[in-house]
């Protein structure tokens, strides 16, 4: 049984030996158990957070691109999308990516307008046409000569895609092991450091509080060129190596102490 309220011993210079002006050590008492006379005791417990670290050489690419039509009718419109995202699809399959290797992440048409003053002052909106926007993505095996051609490839599409290079790793289940496993080795040297200092002994581990959110698994090396330099990317490439991607996430834990 888990009650919710915790007590606090806030430690003095009387009462503690490693009192510190600067920290204070919190005991929680959470778990009930019942005792020998039939009563309620209170098992004092220890919460501590671990902070967990990992790192990983990036393997994969991930190109992401912006195409955007605008027409003030909505079928011409969705037809200029539809021929976009055609010469796109051309423009990879010639340099050897299988079909169906472009993928969409997200579509949008919505209508436009501009705010237009009137000869009074007032300002109405006027309407502009229907604007698509189709984002997607190109993912492979990191490798410079195959970025490269692919960039050659974007430079001289007729779609003009607005674009953004990524590096990262194909499966992330490595990394995220490793962080969850340093998050774990990190709370128990905490709570065994706590325990030994303060003249208690760490019992069963009681609880894990973790938040299963996504991570962002993501080089922080940056990739760009400018577009009036994309047509001779094809004629240079650059071996570069990105920088290693390093996640960090934390998990609680509560242990009893005796």
């Amino acid at each position: 049984m888990i009650v919710l309220s915790r007590i606090f011993w806030r430690p003095s210079r009387t009462n503690c030996p490693f009192y510190s002006t600067h920290r204070t050590i919190e005991w929680y008492y959470g778990k009930m158990k019942k005792s020998q006379n039939g009563g309620i005791d209170m098992a004092r417990t220890i919460t501590v957070k671990g902070i967990g670290k990992a790192s990983a050489k990036p393997d994969y690419v991930v190109l992401s691109m912006t195409l955007e039509s605008n027409h003030m009718d909505y079928d011409k419109a969705m037809d200029m999308a539809a021929s976009h995202i055609q010469h796109l699809n051309e423009t990879f399959a010639a340099i050897g990516f299988e079909k169906g290797s472009v993928k969409t992440t997200n579509f949008n048409v919505r209508t436009d307008y501009d705010r237009v003053k009137d000869r009074n002052g007032n300002y109405k909106s006027v309407f502009n046409g229907y604007e698509v926007t189709h984002n997607l993505k190109l993912s492979f095996d990191f490798d410079m000569g195959r970025l490269s051609q692919a960039l050659a490839a974007i430079a001289g599409c007729l779609s003009h895609p607005q674009l953004s290079v990524a590096f990262t790793v194909k499966d992330a289940t490595a990394i995220n092991e490793e962080m969850l496993r340093s998050a774990t080795v990190n709370a128990k040297r905490k709570a065994e450091i706590l325990c030994e200092a303060s003249g208690v002994t760490m019992g069963d581990l009681i609880a894990i509080d973790y938040n299963w959110g996504e991570l962002d698994i993501y080089s922080h090396t940056r990739y760009d060129c400018c577009e009036d330099a994309m047509p001779m990317i094809g004629c240079k490439s650059i071996d570069i190596e990105p920088d290693d991607i390093d996640v960090s996430d934390t998990a609680t834990f509560v242990w009893e102490i005796k």
